[in-house]
């Protein structure tokens, strides 16, 4: 195996008492042409007779002492990568090609949806359903204080239901359109240019 930089060197635990070292885990991390690993890859490499749980402890012992640090995505994805100072993770050319994947809605396809194949983005779906019936809820409230009758009413619950489901959704998504273009660019970023006085 290759030596390890003098600032890692210094910091590990030399103590070969265990059936997985900190300086194996960093040894391993380092030679590999992965910027940046989950637990189960790491555990992959470093074997044979080791388990998550042993791989797990190592890397939060070398999180303790700054070798190793970690970002932890939707779906709790935990990734752990070489904490080099001079690094720009998670911000790398790297990090960012692998981490453009899909997100669960977006790979949930309809043939998955009708048989429940991709958890992620039927979980996904779900705590959106949640959020958006504690919107509504909360919206109806506000309604009925102010005796002013729902966007859309139908004889059918389910129908009525959808469509102010429908006008909840392009409401909230205008908003955080119209939020997202005054944080960047201003108030006046809103109004169209030629409405604006020069």
């Amino acid at each position: 195996m290759s030596s390890l930089p003098e600032w890692i060197g210094d910091r590990i635990d030399v103590g070969l008492d265990k059936k997985l070292t900190q300086r194996h885990v960093v040894e391993t991390m380092i030679e590999s042409e992965r910027p940046f690993f989950s637990i189960r890859q790491l555990e992959a490499l470093v074997k044979p007779d080791v388990s998550n749980e042993t791989v797990r402890n190592r890397l939060d012992e070398l999180r303790e002492i700054d070798v190793v640090a970690a970002e932890t995505y939707p779906e709790s994805i935990t990734l752990y990568y070489v904490n080099y100072s001079e690094s720009d993770w998670p911000l790398s050319p790297e990090g960012k090609d692998a981490l453009e994947d899909d997100t669960p809605l977006e790979s949930l396809s309809a043939a998955d949806f009708l048989r429940l194949r991709n958890p992620a983005g039927i979980r996904t779906l779900v705590l959106a359903g949640f959020q958006l019936s504690l919107l509504l809820f909360c919206a109806g409230t506000v309604l009925m204080l102010f005796a002013v009758d729902a966007p859309v009413q139908n004889d059918h619950g389910l129908w009525e239901a959808a469509g102010n489901l429908l006008v909840a959704c392009v409401v909230l998504l205008l908003s955080e359109r119209i939020v997202r273009k005054v944080r960047h660019d201003g108030p006046r970023g809103v109004i169209p240019r030629r409405f604006v006085s020069k």
